[in-house]
């Protein structure tokens, strides 16, 4: 049976975040890696608009211009929007819930490790040319054998696959932690909703992700040993993969989406003082969205001829999926409404993604009716709607949750000149850049061309949205320096930076390796409020509520808790720091590696290659699993 150190020094240095398994540590790993690759995906997006910016351009090859689209698209969706997400799971769900930890922490060390691995792994064939090429999408059979040959598909398949490994380990621990792991009293109708989304994210992960890992062993097997899945000659299905992707792709829209909304939905109610409007119905409206998710997926397809009964079956679905994502529109209006506003950089944030995934969300319902689909599909009105969705909803949510958790990360509030400047920037850019492309994709610009002719009406469209892509960058740029000026000389900030309402601004800033130094009982869904402003108490508690038990309940003052008191001396047992979950992750990869050289005709290289990290795999996992502590 795993056991728990009491007594473990704190370690210090690169070391101690390597072998780190502290949700905190490992959270703001993920948000310092996410921020790498939007950096990165950004500028591959800065090529493209470059390319595009004017008719008949050359300034890169039409390969690479398939190279870079692919790569942005996969970038942003896998390596920047979803981790950037799971920096927040893994730093505020514990925090929120009142636990030391989440459930099982060399697991969620080893889906960060899997997740850097898999991302450089799918990433550096770019800087030799031999990158993805087909579409972040990877429509088969335009992805075997015969019509993509060379490893460019190659990376995708498998870097997808290790990339989902890591999704998948996490969403199972998280699930476990939120559901096993609540302090006392903390029912579920009393959790933060940021918490109550990402709760309805995992079990989207869990239940998308098995649909694009069957297409994408199905695609593995026809492209390394022959089989016949995508051979429309042998009798293959021509839309098998475009259901089974798309019956991820189109939860994976939420699963990127759902946090951004649970960010805001802390954010707003802080900066506006009040509790969030309609609780209850805004939690029955996220599980809606999961539920109703998993059956829109093939209005992506009403171009493919599924006949009359599908779908009409699918718009109606499109169209009530517009509903409860339209409540939480309404109840975050109402939170504003009669509100005591505080406009900080945060909170500017928030309100802009309520405007812009407004935008994005009726461009959505567009697409519900097959008539005017067919008109739009693959032209660039659907990349304005899902850019106005992903962009203008999930990253400005995410940047909302970083100025706002960043006191709370790292004891220092961001600069808030700098930040106005950059939400100012970002809303302006967004707008140039992506509103122009419903005009162009009405006049018929198809998606995924490499340049165009003069004469069709869409160059005044294409060069405003290149304008608008240099500003993004601009506006990012800012950001960037904002972010990495404030961790060191930002304004310190207080343990409750916002005047917020939940656990997790009731300990110091940053937090103890322990989190609670006593283990919280909770009597309501906003306990810093109901002990500061009894007046405002939620109901579930009373103003005579004791603060001891409602708030934080530390065994020591906060400063000197965090200037003297570690977990050994305070009898809190932690567990141990190891690097087996990066070994462990290490032989994941290399086993996936070994794959690629049976394209190069080396079969006993690849045998060779796979089987060491096979027999990594598994040294390092028996060493994982029988070693003390988890």
């Amino acid at each position: 049976m795993a056991t728990y150190a009491s007594s473990a020094p704190e370690q210090t240095g690169i070391w101690s975040w390597i072998t780190t398994v502290d949700h905190k540590r490992i959270g703001t790993m993920y948000l310092f890696t996410a921020l790498f690759f939007f950096l990165f995906g950004g500028l591959e997006a800065g090529l493209i608009r470059l390319q595009l910016a004017q008719p008949n351009q050359a300034i890169i090859s039409a390969e690479m211009y398939n190279q870079l689209f692919t790569m942005h698209g996969t970038t942003m969706v896998f390596l920047a929007v979803m981790p950037l997400s799971a920096a927040f799971f893994n730093y505020l769900i514990p925090l929120q819930i009142g636990a030391r930890d989440v459930a099982f922490p060399r697991l969620n060390a080893f889906s960060y490790w899997v997740y850097l691995l898999g991302a450089v792994f799918i990433t550096f064939p770019i800087f030799f040319h031999v990158a993805p090429n087909g579409g972040w999408f990877g429509y088969a059979p335009l992805t075997t054998n015969q019509f993509s040959p060379g490893a460019n598909i190659d990376f995708w398949v498998m870097g997808l696959q290790i990339l989902g490994i890591s999704s998948l380990a996490a969403a199972f621990n998280f699930i476990t932690t939120i559901i096993n792991m609540r302090a006392p009293g903390m029912t579920l109708m009393r959790m933060p909703m940021f918490t109550w989304m990402s709760f309805v994210v995992q079990f989207l992960l869990i239940l998308a992700f098995p649909a694009i890992t069957i297409a994408l062993v199905f695609l593995l097997f026809d492209r390394f040993f022959g089989t016949s899945f995508y051979d429309i000659a042998k009798g293959a299905d021509p839309l098998l993969w475009q259901h089974l992707f798309w019956v991820f792709g189109h939860p994976e829209v939420y699963i990127l989406i759902l946090p951004a909304f649970g960010l805001v939905s802390e954010i707003l109610p802080t900066f506006s003082k009040k509790a969030l409007f309609g609780y209850n119905v805004m939690v029955y409206s996220g599980i809606m969205i999961g539920f109703l998710g998993f059956g829109v997926w093939a209005h992506h397809m009403f171009a493919v001829g599924m006949g009359a009964v599908a779908d009409t079956l699918f718009s109606m679905a499109t169209m009530l999926i517009a509903i409860p994502t339209g409540v939480k529109i309404f109840n975050w209006i109402a939170t504003l409404w009669g509100g005591q506003i505080r406009f900080v950089a945060a909170m500017k944030f928030a309100i802009g993604l309520v405007g812009l995934f407004t935008i994005g969300g009726i461009s959505g319902v567009m697409h519900s009716s097959p008539p005017a689909d067919l008109q739009q599909t693959d032209t660039y009105f659907v990349v304005a709607h899902f850019h106005y969705v992903l962009f203008g909803g999930s990253m400005m949510g995410i940047f909302g949750g970083i100025y706002f958790y960043f006191p709370k990360m790292f004891g220092r509030y961001m600069d808030e000149a700098l930040g106005t400047w950059h939400f100012w920037l970002t809303f302006i850019a967004m707008n140039l850049t992506f509103f122009p492309m419903h005009f162009s994709g009405l006049l018929g610009m198809p998606r995924r061309i490499y340049t165009y002719d003069a004469g069709q009406g869409w160059e005044k469209f294409n060069l405003a949205s290149s304008l608008g892509t240099l500003l993004l960058i601009i506006a990012t740029a800012i950001f960037v320096i904002n972010f990495l000026k404030s961790r060191k000389g930002g304004l310190p900030a207080p343990q409750d930076a916002w005047g917020a309402a939940t656990l997790e601004w009731s300990i110091p800033s940053p937090p103890p390796e322990y989190n609670f130094a006593r283990i919280p009982i909770v009597t309501s869904r906003s306990p810093l409020w109901d002990i500061k402003h009894p007046e405002m108490s939620s109901g579930a508690a009373h103003a005579d509520a004791d603060p001891v038990q409602v708030a934080s309940a530390n065994a020591v003052p906060m400063r000197e808790e965090t200037e003297h008191h570690t977990a050994a001396e305070l009898g809190i047992p932690m567990p141990l720091n190891t690097v087996k979950p990066l070994l462990t992750a290490l032989g994941i990869v290399i086993m996936f590696s070994g794959l690629m050289f049976i394209h190069l005709d080396h079969f006993a290289l690849a045998m060779a290659v796979s089987l060491s990290g096979a027999a990594l795999l598994i040294g390092s996992l028996y060493a994982w699993l029988f070693s003390p502590l988890e």
